[in-house]
């Protein structure tokens, strides 16, 4: 997938969420005074002019409450790691419900950080 379709999904889900927000949506501005950004960096990020950070992607999936995640493709996943999800997530089972959390937006991150990497390693090859 090339540097232009990425920036072209995230910008679409970012457009998705923020139209969608609360039911009636949030502007461009009022979502960049949140993020404490500038205006133009939110109509930038949903037309696909400028790729947001990771961190970008962070303050966006938490002020939306939503999955850090969904702002990538889908990657398929392989057996053995599926094992180890399942592993993890009977290692989780026993904690409470912010650990839970907590754990989950770190896991969620650390995807995202590798997909993020995988599509740079893509674009200088």
């Amino acid at each position: 997938m090339s540097d232009e379709t990425v920036r072209a999904y995230v910008g679409k889900r970012i457009r998705e969420l923020r139209m969608g927000y609360g039911g009636q949506g949030i502007s461009q501005e009022a979502l960049a005074t949140e993020l404490k950004v500038a205006t133009n960096t939110i109509s930038r990020w949903e037309t696909g002019t400028y790729e947001p950070t990771l961190q970008d992607l962070e303050r966006l999936s938490r002020f939306f409450g939503s999955s850090i995640v969904m702002f990538f493709p889908q990657v398929e996943v392989s057996d053995t790691r599926s094992q180890k999800v399942d592993a993890l997530l009977r290692a989780a089972e026993s904690l409470k419900q912010e650990d839970l959390d907590e754990l989950q937006r770190y896991a969620e991150f650390r995807k995202a950080r590798s997909l993020q990497e995988g599509t740079k390693k893509r674009k200088k090859a």
